[in-house]
């Protein structure tokens, strides 16, 4: 079975074509970076234009690309949600119109479903019971994954989700949008130990996530320094970075001891962070447990996933009518397997 997925939940727009035999046939992604920067975060109507724009040559170009020709693909699947309104309408649109014009099924993928299965493309693959991190600009939540649809939420943020956190902690530092890359880059340059920031919510017990007083520590400390120089913002780059990877640290532990579970899977924006995956590295030797994240190219929005989680739902019956209809929130224990 083929599937072609098609990704455009915020601003980012993928194309790719997966095979369930041949593996990962041609795997596109249009960033729109460039065009938000300006702004300092994604300017949902620009978003959805630049869609528009991308998304059916693209599709052209992956069938070219992997020699794939309409008669070949067995089902399209689109992020349905959650994710910025316009956004998910194009792709739905684009699918259901080409589902009804080929003849095939279109099939609706929770996009933090399809950043979960990111992993299982890698040749070394995560197999079920697992501990799920999902790490993003959107969401920070901890997932207990029985098998395909079967979460159980474990724990999330009560407020910023990392992803933002970085976004607004590297706007604080003068730095350029996505913050993410920017934050960590400059936080190679700093001195550990200088400053000593929080760790949120790891003296009580549960598994929520809160960075939302994390980023005002971080902008009390600036403001406590006049005209801090690139060194001192370089510090206070690390000391956030090194707060936010031992929180989430922290918090994989208490999950992992509360399942009783062995492996621990992160995926997400934020999985591409080095200081989180050497956090979560240490902890899984020291826990004895296997950790699992998606090739870099596959820690950001892409259409692999979404095409790799089509097929696994096309596997499993998974249908629907050609109305359009798409899910800006949507809580991921709503899915079944």
């Amino acid at each position: 079975m083929r599937v072609l997925g098609i990704e455009t939940s915020c601003d980012e727009t993928g194309v790719a074509i997966f095979d369930d035999q041949e593996g990962l046939l041609v795997d596109l992604l249009f960033s729109q970076i460039e065009i938000h920067k300006a702004y300092g975060g994604v300017v949902p109507e620009l978003a959805s234009r630049d869609h528009i724009r991308k998304a059916l040559p693209m599709i052209k170009q992956a069938l070219e690309e992997s020699k794939t020709t309409i008669h070949d693909i067995d089902a399209i699947a689109y992020t349905a949600g959650p994710g910025l309104v316009g956004a998910l309408l194009v792709g739905a649109s684009i699918a259901k119109s080409l589902a009804y014009a080929w003849h095939i099924p279109a099939i609706g993928i929770h996009h933090m479903e399809g950043h979960l299965l990111a992993p299982m493309l890698s040749p070394d693959r995560p197999e079920y019971p697992f501990v799920a991190l999902l790490v993003s600009g959107g969401h920070t939540q901890m997932l207990s994954c029985e098998g395909l649809g079967q979460y159980e939420l474990l724990g999330e943020s009560l407020d910023d989700a990392a992803g933002e956190a970085f976004d607004k902690v590297a706007k604080m530092l003068g730095l350029g949008y996505p913050g993410g890359p920017e934050v960590a880059e400059l936080a190679k340059s700093g001195i550990a130990g200088i400053y000593q920031f929080p760790r949120p919510m790891t003296d009580r017990p549960g598994l929520d996530f809160s960075f939302s007083g994390l980023k005002t520590f971080t902008m009390n400390t600036l403001a406590d320094i006049d005209a801090p120089t690139e060194q001192e913002k370089a510090n206070i780059a690390l000391a956030f970075q090194t707060a936010v990877a031992d929180t989430i640290r922290i918090k994989c532990k208490r999950a992992l001891d509360k399942t009783v579970h062995s492996s621990l899977v992160i995926a997400g924006g934020v999985s591409a962070n080095l200081a989180l995956r050497a956090a979560l590295e240490k902890l899984s030797a020291d826990q004895g447990c296997r950790l699992y994240y998606p090739e870099f190219k596959l820690c950001t929005d892409n259409g692999a996933m979404i095409a790799y989680a089509g097929l696994q739902r096309l596997k499993l019956g998974h249908d629907e009518d050609l109305s359009i209809s798409v899910m800006p929130r949507w809580p991921i224990t709503q899915l079944s397997g």
